[in-house]
This record gives structure tokens, sequence and C-alpha cells, in this order.
């Protein structure tokens, strides 16, 4: 990705950046479409019924990486707050996702993958709401 070198460039953060939260964009991304895929895969599983909640998850996982990523790289002005909550909230959709995706990951490769991506973007994201706040340098 390119999340480092685009807010870099940004005339409101003039090569300040926010470490943390360039992870988590990253980070975010790329569990956007690990659920994705995981979602698309159990999908064409035979035990279907079984993977209703996994996909429900995953979807709902894929959508909050997806907002938060946006919302992390908007660097004009600045809303803090509402970054870092949107943050808290990936890493509980990333929490409750990998942890759904962990009980059928005996049966299903994907799901083993993608726990561990939304291991690591629940961790990213934490992170991430903890290096955000009104003192800090611009993001």
């Amino acid at each position: 990705m390119h999340a480092r070198e685009m807010l870099a460039t940004h005339p409101h953060v003039q090569g300040n950046t926010n470490d943390a939260l360039i992870r988590c964009i990253e980070a975010c991304a790329d569990c956007w479409q690990a659920c994705t895929a995981c979602a698309d895969a159990c999908l064409g599983e035979d035990m279907l019924d079984r993977l209703t909640q996994c996909i429900r998850l995953n979807l709902d996982c894929a959508d909050c990486c997806a907002a938060a990523a946006a919302l992390a790289s908007r660097r004009t002005g600045s809303h803090e707050a509402l970054l870092r909550t949107m943050l808290e909230a990936c890493a509980e959709a990333c929490r409750d996702c990998g942890e759904e995706c962990e009980q059928h990951a005996t049966q299903h490769e994907h799901c083993t993958v993608c726990a561990r991506i939304c291991r690591a973007c629940e961790e990213s994201c934490r992170e991430a709401a903890a290096s955000t706040g009104e003192a800090r340098a611009p993001l």
C-alpha cells in the first residue's frame, strides 16, 4: 500500500505522519479484502447453513475496515473523537469476526487465514486509537 507516501504529501500533514495510524490503514485494507474473500468462500462451502454467522460477521468486519481506513486517510480538518470511536468499533468487529472464523478454522483454511488477519487488524486498530488525540501533531 501507499498510505505513508500519500499521507506524507498531504499539505496538513507536512511529512509528520503517525506510524500507528498508517499501519492501521494498511491493516484495515488487508482485513477488508480477507473478510470479503472469506465471506465469498463460505458461500461456496457445502455446510452453508452452519456458516451464516461467519458470513455475516465477515461482511460486517469488511464494512467496518473500509470505513475505518477511509476516515483515517482523511487528514483535512480533524475529528479525532470520531476517528478514535471508529477505530475502536473496527477493533471490536475484527475481534468478533476473528473469534467466529477460529470456530471454523479446522474445517476451512480460508477461515484460518481470515482469523489471523482479523487479529492483526484488531491490534493495529487499538494501537492507532490510542495514538490519536487532541494534543497530537497532525495525523
